[in-house]
């Protein structure tokens, strides 16, 4: 019998039950990813700042801009062994997983707010 390709996961992510589909593979990977995600909402609405919409933002900004430094590390990588090649195929996931960050920010809706918060 074979594995289905995708998979649902349930999370919770700001006091919100929410449903993603993934493939199986991807599934431990988007619970670490929305479990660090929480956390750091969390982190944020803790303190002064009880806006969900605006933890979710700023944690997507600390996010992409630890993308960033990734980024940037991967082009000054100067480790011997390491081939031009494999530095090019990290810098085009990073690439990618900016696209998505960018994606969900244009398309963000918290409950409450049914409009985009990004123009």
């Amino acid at each position: 019998m074979s594995e289905p390709k995708s998979v649902r996961v349930d999370v919770e992510l700001a006091g919100q039950k929410m449903a993603f589909m993934t493939s199986f593979e991807n599934e431990d990977k988007l619970k670490i990813a929305a479990r660090a995600v929480n956390d750091q909402i969390a982190q944020i609405t803790s303190g002064p700042n009880k806006s969900i919409e605006r933890a979710a933002l700023m944690t997507a900004v600390s996010f992409a801009a630890q993308i960033q430094d990734l980024k940037e590390q991967v082009s000054v990588s100067q480790e011997p062994g390491v081939s031009s090649a494999v530095v090019t195929e990290l810098t085009k996931k990073l690439d990618a997983i900016e696209q998505q960050i960018d994606s969900a920010l244009d398309c963000l809706s918290l409950p409450g707010s049914p409009r985009s918060i990004v123009p």
